[in-house]
């Protein structure tokens, strides 16, 4: 009895150990960097240069590409295959046996390995990850057909005000990450798009193709959304965008992998110069349940998607997500990236602004608001690969919505960091100063009222000293009763609020921390927005 044990448990542990596992290597360094500091027009565009410069972004060894000689040797190391690659996190994302990856920490150029299964991570917590049902995105769109157009989801934002003004989005790029395209060369609400040259390109990262008009449909739903054209029928929130069209999602296995294929095609992004990236993705649950997250991963640090998604927005690019369509499950929280802390995460609403059951809830696991806006997708009006206008329901479509009017906002306001942009549309936003874990912020108003004219300056309202160390004097000449001045934090947190009078206009900042804020002014018939910082 006692050698049948030990047979079975050596034959247990070969099994193990023969078993494939997916996991990411981590590099120590990049010791070539320099060499791209000098000249960066070998790795990033023009474009993406520029969209630093304007925001006042250095550049910093992520924005070098990964040590050619470290990946070489994982390539050719036994047993080992690499799926994806992050120059953002000096990683490889890799499959091989649990020994093959293990071996790999025995080279001098490698600072760790994290398993994607967390049994498998030494200095992890074991937790015990119960059945979750499985999160697929694409698998939940429900497909209506009765005849509809995407007036009331553009009005609901008030974003045909920019419109109007000729804000639709040109000048923008907006990159899609999604899980096809097919029909979008071929399909009239998209011949604006491609006769305009509009589409500017894309990639599948799944297959490792250049055609990228395939793929899941699910893809080509969205992009209906921003970029459709078909008068009388469906009119986008960003028609006259430029688009890049990347597929990430892997709509037959649901692995960690398709995360790393979301941080590839979002370098890609960051490095032709978009302004935009917009994702109606989520992960939580694989189809390996070891593989799973839980919700505690959902902080906005643990996930590999979700930090590829903060890198992004620290390069100037504004990143929106998709807040899941889990609401009514045994797990309704946000997945990742939607757990990010800079990604504005978009949740559901019907027509009549009432949040659908299906649209994921907040908090993250640390506790922070999510979603942070809401849009209409119960349902939205979408075209499908014929080009016949229909509807379909799910944060897919309420966030390339969002996405959409974000680009159009950006245009009228070229001169904007992607933070202020941000913090523009939370501030917007109908619950702004009430938020909670079911609509977030609430819904953005793009329009006149705090959207476009409201944010311009005027000669009679001034915010000084700004820099300031003690106190910042709201001065507006006229102002015949008090005003409220609200001050918040990047994360929009409210950390202050006082009221201004013409005898009293000067707000104590005494008491804050040195750094960025930003603040709200509001007086009767005047509504101001702006930022501050505290020395």
């Amino acid at each position: 009895m006692k050698h049948t044990l030990c047979f079975f448990s050596l034959f247990f542990s070969l099994a193990m150990f023969s078993q494939q596992e997916d996991a990411w290597v981590y590099f120590k360094d990049k010791p070539n960097a320099q060499v791209f500091l000098n000249n960066p027009l070998q790795v990033l565009t023009q474009r993406a240069l520029d969209r630093r410069a304007n925001q006042n972004i250095a550049l910093n060894t992520t924005d070098a590409p990964l040590e050619t000689s470290y990946v070489d040797q994982v390539k050719t190391s036994a047993g080992i295959t690499i799926m994806a690659k992050s120059k953002w996190m000096n990683a490889l994302h890799i499959r091989g046996t649990q020994s093959s990856i293990a071996a790999l920490t025995a080279n001098s150029f490698v600072d760790k390995v994290v398993y994607a299964n967390r049994n498998l991570n030494a200095s992890s917590t074991k937790f015990t990850v119960s059945p979750v049902e499985k999160k697929n995105v694409t698998a939940k769109v429900k497909i209506d057909y009765p005849y509809g157009n995407g007036a009331n989801q553009i009005q609901m934002l008030n974003g045909q005000v920019l419109h109007q003004q000729n804000f639709t989005g040109d000048g923008k790029v907006i990159a899609v990450l999604d899980a096809g395209f097919p029909g979008v060369n071929t399909a009239q609400p998209f011949q604006n798009l491609i006769n305009n040259n509009r589409i500017l390109g894309g990639y599948d990262f799944v297959a490792r193709s250049d055609n990228f008009y395939t793929g899941n449909n699910h893809g080509t739903l969205v992009l209906s959304t921003m970029g459709g054209y078909k008068e009388n029928a469906l009119i986008g929130t960003a028609p006259n965008a430029s688009y890049y069209l990347f597929i990430t999602e892997d709509v037959v296995n649901e692995n960690p992998v398709e995360e790393s294929y979301w941080v590839e095609a979002a370098e890609k992004a960051d490095s032709l110069g978009v302004d935009i990236i917009t994702s109606s993705l989520g992960y939580f649950s694989f189809d390996n349940p070891n593989y799973s997250h839980i919700y505690g991963d959902m902080n906005g640090s643990t996930n590999f998607i979700s930090r590829g998604a903060e890198i992004a927005f620290s390069k100037g690019i504004i990143v929106v997500a998709s807040a899941g369509n889990e609401g009514n499950s045994s797990e309704p929280h946000i997945g990742a990236p939607a757990d990010a802390v800079s990604v504005i995460t978009v949740g559901a609403v019907s027509a009549s602004k009432v949040k659908a059951g299906f649209s994921s809830i907040g908090p993250t696991s640390d506790n922070r608001i999510k979603p942070d806006v809401m849009a209409q997708g119960a349902p939205s009006a979408v075209s499908n690969t014929a080009g016949t206008i229909t509807t379909s329901n799910g944060t897919s479509f309420s966030c390339p919505i969002m996405a959409g009017m974000i680009a159009c906002l950006w245009q009228a306001h070229p001169s904007k960091t992607n933070q202020e942009i941000r913090q523009m549309i939370l501030q917007s936003s109908d619950r702004y100063t009430n938020p909670d874990n079911n609509y977030g912020y609430g819904i953005p108003n793009f329009g006149n009222a705090l959207g476009v004219q409201s944010f311009e300056n005027t000669a009679t309202f001034t915010v000084h000293p700004n820099p300031a160390k003690t106190s910042i004097s709201f001065s507006f000449s006229d102002l015949n009763s008090p005003a409220s001045v609200i001050i918040y934090s990047v994360l929009g947190q409210k950390v202050l609020e006082q009221q201004v009078t013409l005898e009293n206009q000067d707000v104590s900042i005494q008491a804050l921390k040195s750094g960025l804020y930003f603040y709200s002014f509001d007086a009767d018939g005047l509504h101001k927005t702006g930022k501050i910082i505290k020395q």
